[in-house]
């Protein structure tokens, strides 16, 4: 593709994207270690026991001799997976997942997590970043603009940078997800640096952050600074098209059962009215007896809600907020048939219909291609 593919095209949601980060969020439903407790392959890589595979490297060696050497980080795509490891399978088939144990004792293991904090710091400067304190925040490095550049048109890298963002929340720097997201954010959206990154920065980045209002607040930013505005199908629809659509779907059923009410109320009326005048003029008990019955209303029953499913996003959450504010943004859409496609898990806490986006794969960027690198 050119050098603005993502700039120029209009968005659209991934079905796979919505997916895969489900089930990061929610650690992974059902999912089952299938690995013995004793193995620990990453933790032992971060160890300095066992070189990574299958090139045989040690950890220390990628720290003191691949830091700073751009083309071997750019053209070698097994270490990766050794140094951001996950609980789910990647490219290189001799990297292992992490386990739930694995990552208990990771975390409990002061020289592991000091090296792996030196892996993110270099991948950063290989991007164009620098960490600036012990709190996640960072900044432009000093070669920002050469790195970011390259950045801006190696899109393989944001597979890499889902990778880490999923890495560091899993091994306990959760809280450094949030600053490198929203400065990415504002490089792509603001300073137009990398404007290629914004699309991936959307769709996968913000939604590696597990606090939900940590993404309402990066969506917000970005639908504030997002151009065309009417191309941000992460947030909310327009309040007027919204309200507009509401009454349109409201009006019909309403009236009818307004409408069905009100017959009802006049039939069951009459039919007391004709029953009082059998009982006067009944001169005998079995007349009595034989006395229609006063009808039971069927007003009594709640009357039918109009559907309105399409229009409501299953929340898989206990908090019932939307993480967007009034409703789900894919309703500003103007192609009825986006209604048919639903995603089962997708239809989330985010408020949002994610459009399943399979039959035409060459529309989406690279996540969709390889989604576990």
């Amino acid at each position: 593709g050119g050098d603005s593919t993502e700039a120029t095209a209009k968005p659209k949601r991934s079905f796979y994207a919505a997916r895969d980060l489900y089930k990061y969020r929610h650690q992974y439903p059902n999912f089952k270690d299938i690995r013995y407790q004793n193995d620990l392959s990453n933790l032992r890589f971060y160890k300095n026991k066992i070189p990574f595979k299958p090139d045989g490297v040690y950890i220390e060696e990628v720290l003191n001799k691949w830091k700073g050497d751009y083309e071997k980080l750019e053209h070698n795509h097994t270490y990766i997976q050794w140094l951001f490891p996950l609980r789910e399978q990647g490219l290189n088939f001799y990297a292992k997942e992490l386990t739930t144990y694995e990552i208990e004792e990771f975390k409990k293991t002061k020289e592991a997590i000091r090296r792996f904090l030196l892996a993110y710091k270099m991948m950063l400067e290989f991007f164009g970043i620098k960490l600036t304190d012990k709190t996640g925040n960072v900044a432009r490095a000093v070669n920002w603009q050469e790195r970011f550049q390259h950045l801006n048109e190696s899109q393989h890298n944001y597979l890499r940078i889902t990778r880490i963002l999923k890495s560091l929340g899993e091994l306990g720097y959760e809280s450094f997800k949030s600053p490198l997201v929203k400065f990415i954010l504002h490089e792509a959206l603001v300073e137009n640096t990398i404007p290629n990154i914004k699309q991936s920065a959307l769709e996968y980045f913000v939604y590696t952050i597990r606090d939900r209002r940590e993404r309402r607040k990066l969506l917000r930013f970005a639908q504030k600074h997002y151009t065309p505005s009417e191309n941000f199908i992460w947030g909310p629809p327009r309040k007027e098209q919204s309200e507009g659509s509401k009454a349109q779907k409201m009006s019909s059923p309403l009236a009818s059962s307004h409408n069905s009410q009100t017959s009802m109320h006049k039939k069951a009326k009459d039919s007391k009215n004709s029953s009082s005048a059998v009982h006067l003029n009944s001169k005998t008990a079995e007349e009595k007896k034989v006395a229609p019955k006063e009808p039971v209303e069927e007003t009594d029953r709640p009357s039918p809600e109009p559907s309105n499913e399409a229009a409501k996003p299953r929340n898989t959450e206990k908090d019932s907020n939307a993480e967007n504010v009034n409703s789900q943004p894919e309703k500003t859409g103007t192609n009825p048939t986006e209604k048919k496609e639903s995603v089962s898990p997708e239809n989330n806490e985010e408020g949002e219909n994610h459009k399943e986006d399979s039959e035409n794969p060459g529309d989406t960027n690279c996540h969709d291609v390889v989604l576990a690198q």
